[in-house]
C-alpha cells in the first residue's frame, strides 16, 4: 500500500523557517514527480513546488525565491524549507506523487498524503 506521509509543520512567527518531509512507502517515489500543495482555509488547494525523478523544479509564482523543494530517492522523501514565511503561508500542505510533472502542475497527482498544518503568525 503506497503511503506519504508528512510531517515537519507547526506554528511559526513571522519571517521565521520551516522545513517539511513527507516520507513515501513502496516502489513509486523514485519512479514518480512529488509536489507539494497546500490549502488555506476558505481557498482552493494550489500547487506550492514540484520536482521531477531528475530533480528539475516547478514553484509557484507566490512562494519563489523562499521555498526550495528536494528529493533524497535513496530515504523515498521529499523536503520542502520554507524560508522568510509570511501570514499568507498559512495553510495545510499536501504532498502528492504522481507519474509526470505536467498531471502534477494540473493537481491530478495519482497520490495524496494526508496533510500537515502550517501556521505563521504575524
Amino acid at each position: 500500500q503506497v503511503q506519504l506521509v508528512e510531517s515537519g509543520g507547526g506554528l511559526v512567527q513571522a519571517g521565521g523557517s520551516l522545513r517539511l518531509s513527507c516520507a513515501a512507502s513502496g516502489s513509486i517515489f523514485s519512479g514518480n514527480t512529488m509536489g507539494w500543495y497546500r490549502q488555506a482555509p476558505g481557498k482552493q488547494r494550489e500547487l506550492v513546488a514540484a520536482i521531477t525523478r531528475g530533480g528539475s523544479t516547478n514553484y509557484a509564482s507566490s512562494v519563489k525565491g523562499r521555498v526550495a523543494i528536494s528529493r533524497d530517492n535513496a530515504k523515498n522523501t521529499v523536503y520542502l524549507q520554507m524560508n522568510s514565511l509570511k501570514p499568507e503561508d498559512t495553510a495545510v500542505y499536501y504532498c502528492a506523487a504522481g507519474t509526470t510533472l505536467e498531471l502534477i502542475v494540473q493537481s491530478r497527482p495519482r497520490y495524496w498524503g494526508q496533510g500537515t498544518q502550517v501556521t505563521v503568525s504575524s
